[in-house]
């Protein structure tokens, strides 16, 4: 049987030119940056090169590039390391998300506030899971030490309005993080333009390497390490530099902001076309997620009477590998916070299909996709009666 990938939003297969690129730093050239040696200093000055790539690509200084080992440490070391300097420094103790974070935003801030008494307040989204910028103003506090909001959502792919939701933050004082693990593939990253203070990003969403990711941190701003020993990053984050790893990252980087728009073109009818037969050829089915304003590779749905978990089965035992939301919460049987954020109800959210296109994505693939997902969602529908 031909298997169709077709859950990039989960990851993405590891790039020909990026493997390439990482050879040399498995075997030949080995040293660890922190050594003072001949072997030590290459390796360092390979990382370093790296560093400036990303930072350059980000509009940022490459001072400002903290390597970690996926997105998800880049959220938790922007979220606890900003709580805990701004509560040690000023008292602050007020954190400001989304209800439609990625789990790395959504668990840490509820940790924070069962063990370190931290307030957690959610900003409030619309039916389609975006941030209006003036609702911000009002739930602003002196004692906010972080505001976090996705860039782009994993699970509805839909695109906030971060540079206006950062402008507010940077005029009223306050640290703005997010999450732009899913919209480094496809959107614009410039951290001055859109007034981000932290950005969380990671490889394997955009043909890299998994085990790498990177935090920009600006200038100024202070943040507690939660991985603690040596010196490496700054002292931000200790543990010996995966060179490898890093050098696939920046080349992966590079390749998305350089073929951006080939890909963009490419796979944008073919999103189009899944939204359209979807809500056109199946009752009962709704998008999720912004219709304009959203992922360029992402199309999501719900659909009602239909287990969601049981409709991936079908469609992976048919030879076409979907999602039924975020990777993290494949197999759980709960409705999706994010789901549920956005209005949903218990059941609809159970409801779920997330269909994400790569660069390998053929239109071939979806017309044969699309044939066979009505009969799919028909038979999930019946086996949940």
């Amino acid at each position: 049987m031909k298997r169709v990938y077709l859950d990039y939003a989960a990851t993405t297969p590891l790039d020909e030119r990026v493997i390439q690129r990482m050879m040399p730093y498995w075997q030949d050239d080995y040293g660890n940056p922190s050594s003072i040696h001949w072997f030590g200093q290459k390796a360092e000055m390979v990382v370093e090169g790296a560093r400036e790539q990303i930072a350059d690509l980000l509009q940022a200084d490459s001072d400002e590039i903290i390597f970690t080992s996926c997105g998800s440490e880049s959220d938790n070391l922007a979220l606890r390391g900003m709580a805990y300097s701004q509560k040690l420094e000023r008292g602050a103790d007020h954190i400001l998300i989304s209800p439609v974070e990625h789990a790395a935003i959504a668990q840490t801030a509820r940790m924070l506030a069962k063990y370190d008494g931290f307030i957690v307040e959610y900003l409030p989204v619309d039916s389609l899971g975006r941030i209006n910028p003036d609702d911000l103003k009002k739930y602003l506090r002196k004692t906010t030490a972080i505001v976090s909001v996705i860039y782009g959502n994993n699970e509805i792919g839909t695109i906030n309005p971060i540079r206006e939701i950062g402008d507010v933050c940077q005029r009223y004082g306050v640290a703005f993080h997010t999450d732009a693990v899913q919209a480094a593939a496809y959107l614009p990253m410039d951290v001055n333009v859109d007034c981000v203070d932290l950005m969380s990003l990671g490889a394997h969403k955009l043909y890299g390497p998994k085990g790498v990711g990177a935090l920009f941190i600006r200038k100024g701003i202070n943040l507690n390490p939660i991985i603690t020993g040596g010196k490496q990053e700054f002292g931000y984050r200790a543990g010996t530099s995966n060179v490898p790893l890093i050098v696939g990252f920046a080349e992966a980087l590079i390749l998305a902001r350089q073929e951006n728009e080939d890909r963009v073109r490419r796979i944008l009818p073919m999103r189009d076309e899944i939204i359209r037969s979807v809500l056109s050829e199946i009752p009962g089915s709704r998008l999720t997620g912004d219709s304009l304003h959203r992922l360029p590779n992402h199309a999501s749905f719900v659909f009602e009477g239909v287990d969601g978990n049981h409709l991936i089965s079908l469609l992976d035992t048919a030879g076409f590998a979907c999602s039924s939301g975020s990777a993290c919460k494949s197999g759980n049987p709960q409705p999706s916070d994010v789901l549920m954020g956005i209005g949903l109800s218990k059941e609809m959210a159970l409801g779920s299909l997330r269909v994400t296109l790569g660069k390998e994505t053929t239109p071939t693939e979806i017309y044969d996709f699309l044939q066979i997902l009505p009969g799919e969602v028909n038979k999930s529908h019946k086996s949940s009666r």
